[in-house]
């Protein structure tokens, strides 16, 4: 298995290329919780991409196949946990870490998308960029 990293802040592109970067893929319908999110991760040195709602979240996580999905619930056009099971139904993409980060935090949900194959269940409210950022290494090795 190929080894992917961020880009540490003094990295050079001589030392490292963008394809050593880890993708991520950030599903979310917030603008600003997906700025506040995304703007820490590419500070961090990772390549995000991100989608507003399930159906562009699904398409993208089956045509950039990136390294680790950050998934929201209840999403427009498709909810995160249709997105998920579609994830996992997908050859393409169903080794793909996928970590639910939520606002919804009703056990049924929770057990609901871990059952369904999410690594974690994350409350938005209880999830700082920081911690989001440096959980990432510890997921892509699970």
């Amino acid at each position: 298995m190929e080894s992917k990293t961020r880009r540490s802040a003094g990295a050079s592109r001589a030392t490292q290329t963008d394809e050593d970067l880890v993708d991520v893929l950030l599903v979310e319908d917030d603008p600003s919780v997906l700025e506040m999110y995304r703007l820490k991760l590419e500070l961090d040195g990772y390549r995000v991409n991100t989608a507003l709602d399930g159906e562009d979240g699904l398409k993208k996580a089956g045509d950039l196949t990136p390294d680790i999905i950050f998934l929201d619930i209840r999403l427009p056009k498709m909810d995160g946990l249709e997105v998920l099971r579609k994830l996992r139904a997908q050859e393409k993409t169903r080794d793909i870490p996928v970590i639910i980060l939520s606002n919804y935090d009703e056990e049924d949900l929770v057990a609901r998308g871990l059952r369904l194959g999410a690594h974690e269940y994350l409350i938005k409210a209880r999830t700082t960029p920081t911690s989001l950022s440096e959980g990432i290494e510890d997921w892509l090795k699970e």
